[in-house]
């Protein structure tokens, strides 16, 4: 069973019609999105000149039965602190929620799919860099 979480950027590139990115939730059981990116691609549409053509389509995006949210829990912070305090020893900062959104896709089990390199430097992560 192959099960992905798509990250804020790897969203916004697939609804520009990246193929590749496609043609991965093609082939997926299961697409996660974390509140993390909700709030991100939110805050985003609202800087845009299209706000509600946007949260249609991701209204639309959500409402597939194979797509689901991830909500923040106390075990997601727990890895939060995993991945924090690796990158923290190693020097290697990333973007705060972005800690969040790899904290999800650790403790889901999920493929990571993005094109932000950083997240490279996450052994406790499978991701694929697009």
């Amino acid at each position: 069973m192959k099960r992905i979480l798509l990250d804020t950027s790897a969203y916004s590139h697939l609804m520009r019609g990246n193929k590749d990115i496609a043609k991965l939730l093609d082939e997926a059981d299961e697409v996660f999105l974390p509140a993390i990116v909700i709030g991100e691609l939110l805050a985003g549409f609202k800087s845009g000149c299209r706000d509600q053509q946007n949260k249609s389509v991701l209204h639309d995006f959500l409402s597939v039965e194979s797509v689901g949210l991830l909500c923040i829990d106390d075990e997601t912070a727990e890895r939060y602190s995993v991945i924090h305090a690796y990158l923290k020893k190693s020097g290697t900062p990333i973007p705060t929620n972005d800690i969040w959104i790899a904290a999800s896709a650790m403790q889901h089990g999920l493929i990571l799919i993005t094109s932000d390199q950083h997240f490279s430097v996450l052994p406790q992560i499978v991701s694929e860099i697009m």
